[in-house]
């Protein structure tokens, strides 16, 4: 065969069902594990080594929607002088500084792109399966603090009318999140994502600021910064990007079929052509490059998140993140990145 790279095969084209051994693109239901058991086995797995690792880190996980006055005292030395409560001051006619606690509680919200592409995996799990996984843990991680967690769905139905789980807490509403992305049908190959939709609506729907997580493949109709953009001027985002390493580099399989999961187009491919794997490498990394690019420009925080990663990483990945940007927006503006910099990290 030829082996000439079409313009329509890109990292997210997927190996058809039985192509040399490479994961398949229709992967079985997630639903062949129970809610509860998913849960179970994950508190079990991934919950009990978080509570050791993450002990005295959640405050630098996520922050609360205001701040509590808790008390007055005199003012003492480093203390901040835009704390000092001046009405105080004059009538005792001593320094006196505002005590604040911050408010814990907020609510999450998950943006879930349940797209064709998210079913696509190469190692044992596809993408929507550590999508499930990263969900699970982190709204049971939040709901055990008494945070309330909602999740909005774009995938598999009419995206005019998107899924709405309203935020709730406790560990019975966690299961019913789960049961609801597990008996989502997979999305049928319908012409490409339109990841800006997802975002829009939710812009339209959270009213009170919130910790947004976003979490996709990204590989979508362009124009999705934008609303990304204006979701993190009244939000704190946070985007997921999940990714398979075969959307990266092919390995030596022959003459095999491949299918782009976004269109629905089929076509065969000479993966023993050095040559079209170059090629192939070299537009992946490109669009890896121009991604990562605009995600750098919408000014959210970018968590990467691999179907053979594994999640207890991911996770501490994320807190690390967390601590990076309390210090830095705590630090003095002497000390912080430049901009560009900034963006660049």
């Amino acid at each position: 065969m030829k082996s000439s790279l079409p313009e329509n095969t890109g990292p997210h084209a997927a190996p058809l069902r039985g192509g040399a051994g490479l994961a398949t693109q229709t992967r079985p239901a997630l639903a062949a594990e129970s809610a509860d058991q998913l849960l179970r086995r994950l508190e079990w797995t991934v919950l009990r080594r978080l509570d050791g690792l993450l002990q005295g880190d959640w405050r630098t996980l996520l922050r609360g929607t205001g701040m509590d006055l808790a008390d007055l005292r005199e003012y003492q030395y480093h203390d901040d002088v835009r704390h000092i409560d001046w009405n105080v001051t004059a009538r005792l006619q001593q320094p006196h500084v505002r005590v604040f606690t911050e408010d814990r509680e907020m609510s999450a919200w998950f943006l879930l792109d349940l797209s064709a592409s998210m079913d696509f995996g190469s190692s044992q799990s596809a993408k929507r399966e550590v999508l499930t996984r990263f969900v699970a843990v982190l709204a049971r991680l939040l709901t055990r603090h008494g945070n309330r967690v909602g999740a909005l769905l774009y995938g598999a139905g009419s995206e005019a009318a998107m899924p709405v789980i309203p935020a709730r807490s406790g560990r019975r509403h966690v299961l019913h999140l789960l049961h609801t992305l597990q008996s989502r049908p997979q999305a049928t190959s319908a012409g490409l994502t339109r990841l800006g939709q997802l975002l829009a609506s939710a812009a339209n729907l959270l009213r009170r600021r919130s910790t947004v997580f976003v979490v996709s493949d990204f590989i979508s109709e362009a124009g999705w910064d934008k609303p990304l953009s204006l979701l993190a001027q009244h939000h704190e985002v946070l985007a997921v990007r999940l990714l398979d390493p075969l959307e990266r580099e092919l390995p030596d399989l022959g003459l095999i079929p491949m299918r782009d999961i976004e269109t629905g187009e089929e076509l065969l491919v000479d993966t023993h052509d050095a040559g079209f794997r170059q090629r192939f490498a070299r537009l992946a990394a490109q669009r890896e490059a121009e991604l990562r690019q605009t995600l750098a420009r919408t000014g959210v925080d970018t968590l990467e998140l691999s179907t053979d990663d594994d999640l207890v990483n991911a996770i501490m990945r994320f807190a690390d993140l967390r601590r990076q940007r309390s210090r830095l927006s705590g630090a003095p503006a002497a000390r912080r990145l430049p901009a560009h910099l900034a963006q660049a990290s």
